[in-house]
């Protein structure tokens, strides 16, 4: 027999008790309990709702309220005990309240239904958490201001294809990753507005009977607006959806840092090193020292992937209204949640352990003729249509590979084989220094435009 402490709500039509894998296999509590704060945040503002509109006496609203934070001190303490056979979140917050209080509190779930509650318990979850996630990425931002202001006249070579392209500053790459962490915040808080909107009071379906005062409630919880169409209400999850896109997006940047990290930290390429605290080692080779924490980052974006395609699949589906399917929604929410503000946090730890290795990203952008473009363009100066001056420094070029020379390296009389228009002033247009000082516009790699940024930047941060 099932006890009148974990009797189901729904007891009234079955005729035996629920197998006892059916109640572990649908259960959700252990999971969902994350929302218990949310859950009776908005069951006081419901309770208060129901006694404005003389749905319930205020006695009562009172006696729930007072009820519901008795309960949520218990939760906060860790003395509440879940139980597993009331299922979800939402039952066990429910059974303790009428425990407590007792007949009282079965009124609580008038003119509501799980569906329309776990619908708003993931928005107000949710609206937290993105709010702290931006935080996060404040703090990455803030990270690589800092950094790029104090390397911003550092030179490195900027490249495509994995090929030595042109000569950039360090501050420059440093700010081009700032601007795609801009663009995370930016979605994430457009994404906030689409989750701000209250779904409670649709009920399971199709409304309520009772006289609610939705905007009431819309205003207790802080939501910007009510959810319009009550069908649409208990089955929509694009909101989740959206904010997994957003941290899919967030770990595609994190996984591109990352690669860089570990390119920059090679023994190839040894633009960088990172503090020993970042670091690990290996169970065998004593020499090593592995960038283990942007592996993981990329390893992990990954993760959050699946999280989004999870959440794809789960919905691509279903039919109106709320399915239990979307049982499954919370786990890779939680997840992506977890996943991207533990990355975020690492990377700003990650950051601050970069030391950089100036004459190594110089000598880097010293070979590959990353100047050869300057080149071109000092010859489009002298009156060469760009096309031609191409071909010139592509012929430069192979006579300065088969010389086993730099084009700094070459003669006067070895340009003027190729153009009389070269002259002496082409030394200055093919240091490093002179090339990235000549891309003085928005936009532009130069140390000036770098240090305009980052002022720029600190404003806006």
């Amino acid at each position: 027999m099932t006890s009148d402490k974990t009797k189901k709500p729904w007891d009234g039509r079955f005729t035996v008790p629920t197998d006892e894998f059916v109640e572990q296999f649908t259960e959700s509590v252990s999971y969902d309990k994350r929302l218990a704060h949310y859950d009776i945040a908005g069951s006081i503002a419901h309770a208060q709702m129901l006694a404005k509109t003389n749905i319930i006496s205020k006695k009562e609203g009172d006696e729930i309220i007072a009820g519901l934070k008795q309960i949520e001190e218990e939760i906060t303490s860790e003395q509440f005990k879940w139980l597993t056979t009331l299922e979800d979140v939402h039952m066990n917050i429910e059974n303790a309240l009428v425990e407590r209080i007792g007949d009282v509190g079965k009124k609580l779930h008038t003119a509501r239904s799980r569906n329309d509650q776990i619908a708003t318990d993931m928005r107000l979850y949710l609206r937290d958490e993105i709010d702290d996630i931006v935080l996060k990425l404040n703090e990455v931002i803030t990270a690589l201001i800092t950094l790029a202001d104090e390397y911003h006249d550092t030179i490195m070579p900027g490249l495509t294809h994995m090929q030595s392209a042109q000569p950039v500053t360090f501050g420059h790459h440093l700010l081009a990753w700032v601007e795609m962490l801009l663009r995370d915040r930016s979605r994430l808080s457009d994404c906030r507005k689409r989750i701000n909107v209250l779904p409670l009071g649709s009920a399971a379906l199709a409304g309520t009977t009772y006289p609610i005062d939705r905007n009431y409630v819309a205003k207790l919880l802080g939501f910007d607006d009510v959810t319009q169409n009550s069908l649409d209400s208990v089955s929509d999850r694009d909101f989740a959806i959206e904010f997994l896109a957003c941290a899919s997006l967030i770990m595609m940047h994190l996984s591109r840092f990352s690669e860089e990290l570990v390119l920059w930290m090679s023994e190839a390429n040894h633009y960088i090193d990172l503090d020993d605290a970042w670091c690990t080692g290996s169970s065998i080779m004593p020499q090593k020292k592995n960038p283990d924490i942007p592996e993981l980052v990329r390893g992990k974006t990954g993760r959050v992937y699946g999280d989004l395609m999870a959440l794809l699949t789960l919905m691509k589906a279903q039919p109106l209204a709320y399915n239990r399917d979307n049982q499954e929604d919370k786990e890779s929410l939680f997840d992506a949640v977890d996943t991207v503000r533990m990355c975020l946090t690492a990377y700003v730890g990650l950051v601050s352990a970069i030391t950089v290795r100036h004459d190594d990203m110089r000598q880097a952008a010293e070979e590959g003729f990353a100047t050869a473009t300057d080149l071109a363009d000092y010859l489009v100066v002298q009156g060469l249509p760009f096309r031609d001056a191409h071909a010139v420094v592509g012929k430069v070029v192979q006579y300065a590979i088969e010389k086993n020379k730099s084009l700094p390296l070459l003669s006067l009389p070895e340009f003027q084989q190729f153009s009389e228009l070269i002259k002496d002033d082409v030394f200055v247009v093919l240091k490093l220094e002179g090339s990235v000082s000549a891309r003085n516009h928005i936009g532009g790699t130069s140390p000036e435009q770098v240090k305009a940024q980052v002022s720029r930047l600190k404003k806006l941060i």
